[in-house]
Formats: C-alpha cells, structure tokens, sequence
C-alpha cells in the first residue's frame, strides 16, 4: 500500500439525503467514508450521481460545505436525487426505507471517473449501490482499473431486498480488504454456502477463500474484530450516548483505510476506530465534524 504523505481516498457509489426525525442530512456510505477520510488528512473524492433537482443542488453545496470535491459526482436530467426515510428505534438504531429509480442506480460509465481511480490509494465500494445494473457495471469497470497498489476495499451494507449471491461474490474478489457487520456475516455465509456454524469460522473461511488481506467485522456496542492472514485484533468497544447510530459504520471503515494507509499495526487501528464510531454515534447524523484529538493521529 503506498505510503504517499497525503494518500488519494475514493468512495465510489450512492450519494443521497437521509431523511432522519430531526430533518435532512446527507448520507451515502461513499460520501460518509470520503468526509471522514478528508478529516484524517487524506485526499478524498466521491464518486456519485444526483439529480438536476433541488435536492442534488443541495448536496453538491453540502459537498462544498465539508470541503469536498464535486467534481466526481455526475448529474442525471432523468432521475431524482436519492433519499432514504431513516426511522430510529430506542436505542438510536436506524431501519431504512430506500427509495428506487434514483440518480444514482444510474452512474455513468464517463472516462472522467478514471481520472481519480487512476491515482487512487484505496477505493471503498459497497453492495447497495450495485443494486441495479447501469451502476453496477459502472462500479465494476472502475474496480478493474485500480491501480496495483490501490486497497480495495469492500464495504458491505445489505439493505431491504438490494443485495445478491453474485453481487457479494464478485466484490469479494475484487477486494483486499471486507468490512461487515455482525448481522450480515451470517446472512454472507448463508448465500456463499460457507463452512462454519460461528463467527470465527465464517471470518477464516471469507479470508483464506477469498484471499483477503484483512476482514473488518464491526459487532454495535461489542466492539469488533479484525482478522489478517498473520494476525487478529479484538477490541469491547468505548460506551457511547447514542444519539444515531448513522454513519458510525463508514466512519469506522475510513479509519480502518487510513490506518491501513498509514502502515499502523492492526490492534492500533481497532482502538482507533472504535473510538471515532463511538463519537459518530454520540452525534446526529453522518458526517458530524471530529475532533482534533480523534483526527490527528491519522494526520501525518
């Protein structure tokens, strides 16, 4: 992995509002991993689509707000700007109603997107926004002109009825790096028919079969595990007051690139980005503003 003073970071797929109790905010897994990641000092893009409405107007300016580039992010004349009805449960847990037929089930193949893929260090991409085939392919073409060195990285995030066998698969193999949580381990081993009846044994059998360098499984307030071909990492997690659980996922997968980017050993990476899911979760919303003391670390 390069080791580059200011690394080249790119989500690549939806972009969108969540539509939470307290009003809109912007989220997208792409778009949360490329905020925070520009937080830890890296140079980071998104790559997206939103519709030529009001409400794509108003995330392009959001984008400007938290300092990132717009310049990735392409717009649709056909389609709506995405949006995702968020309800909250008791303990700030979110359920998602996503909506369809939106700006970005239909990213274009446009040569502009290779201009950052080809000078990227890490891509993080995910399963929601291969749910229809216009982006899917799109997502596919850019993964297949990564460079060498670039980490891969595989966010999944299975949502309502927008995932598939296939889709999990071929995002396993283009990965270096899977990042899931601890209920969608068992729903993958179902689908990939994978040997094991526990946690341990499904995270081995997804390494060794897929030839990973490292798989994330994040377990809510249980903290998480991370496991490598040479090594693992357990870390209980910090306690948080949950305001919304939004978000703490992506901002732990960006801490876990950056880590990674930095060449930090993997119980250093754990500690860290439990740290920052607690804080994101004591917030509202996806893309709060982090403190110095959680960003420098990763700032060098």
């Amino acid at each position: 992995m390069s080791g580059r003073k200011c690394p080249v970071v790119v989500g690549v797929g939806e972009v969108l509002w969540d539509m939470l109790p307290d009003g809109k905010k912007m989220g997208g897994a792409p778009a949360n991993f490329a905020y925070h990641a520009r937080a830890f000092g890296a140079d980071s893009y998104a790559i997206s689509c939103v519709g030529d409405d009001p409400l794509g107007q108003e995330l392009l300016d959001r984008f400007n707000q938290l300092g990132l580039s717009q310049r990735y992010v392409a717009v649709d004349r056909h389609h709506p700007t995405g949006t995702v009805d968020v309800h909250l449960d008791a303990d700030g847990k979110p359920y998602f109603v996503i909506h369809e037929e939106v700006a970005w089930d239909y990213l274009p193949p446009i040569p502009l997107f290779h201009e950052v893929i080809d000078g990227a260090d890490a891509v993080c991409f995910g399963s929601l926004a291969q749910r229809s085939p216009v982006s899917r392919a799109t997502i596919g073409a850019l993964l297949g002109a990564v460079p060498d060195h670039c980490c891969c990285i595989f966010d999944v995030n299975l949502r309502q009825r927008f995932y598939s066998r296939d889709v999990i698969f071929c995002g396993l193999k283009a990965a270096d790096v899977l990042k899931l949580n601890d209920d969608e381990l068992p729903v993958i081993a179902e689908l990939l028919k994978l040997p094991g009846q526990d946690d341990e044994a499904r995270m081995s059998a997804l390494l060794a079969e897929f030839d990973l360098e490292l798989l994330v499984l994040t377990r809510g307030s249980h903290g998480s595990v991370l496991l490598s071909p040479t090594g693992r990492s357990e870390h209980a997690g910090f306690p948080a007051e949950v305001a919304d659980t939004v978000g703490a996922g992506d901002a732990f997968t960006a801490t876990v690139a950056m880590g990674l980017l930095r060449g930090l050993e993997l119980d250093a990476i754990n500690e860290h980005a439990n740290r920052v899911a607690s804080f994101v979760c004591g917030q509202s919303g996806a893309t709060p503003q982090l403190p110095d003391e959680l960003t420098a670390p990763l700032r060098r």
